[in-house]
């Protein structure tokens, strides 16, 4: 659209220019000349304008794609998870307290997110410290009761611990 404005501008000018005449065909060779250059820069504001309402439009997607993903997971992260459900009272990042710490967890079970996930809806055996199981197993019923997405955000964030 912008080339096509420039070269009518070139044709227009090329053609007033080429009449010849005197000082009152100057005088509207130039205001020709302005009025198409006028309509040319206006067209231009409206191709970026354009182009920031679509760009506009696309971040409200990408927000709104967020919002739903985190909306999907209870609205929370794992951390949040984690201290709000008082996972906190017996777990540390890096060291043991009544129970193991994060660390000593996700070295326990690697990348294998599943079965920490397994374990948290009571489906799974303690391989972590199993002389403490009798210790969790009444707080599993915290994380039996919480939906796929929170124990993968829950899960997600005791793997980042390393």
């Amino acid at each position: 659209m912008k080339n096509y404005l420039i070269a009518l501008l070139a044709v227009v000018t090329f053609g007033l220019a080429s009449c010849g005449g005197g000082d009152d065909k100057a005088a509207d060779n130039q205001e020709a000349t302005q009025a198409v250059e006028q309509k040319a820069d206006e067209a231009q504001q409206q191709t970026q304008e354009a182009d920031n309402q679509a760009n506009d439009n696309a971040n409200q997607e990408e927000n709104q794609e967020a919002a739903n993903d985190q909306a999907a997971a209870g609205g929370k992260d794992g951390k949040t998870l984690f201290m709000e459900n008082g996972c906190v009272a017996c777990h540390k990042e890096t060291e043991k307290s009544v129970g193991p710490s994060l660390k000593e967890i996700t070295a326990k079970y690697g990348e294998d997110k599943a079965k920490l996930i397994e374990f948290m809806k009571g489906n799974a055996e303690a391989i972590v410290d199993p002389a403490q199981f009798a210790t969790m197993k009444p707080n599993l019923e915290i994380t039996k009761k919480m939906n796929d997405a929170d124990l993968g955000a829950l899960a997600d964030y005791i793997m980042s611990i390393k």
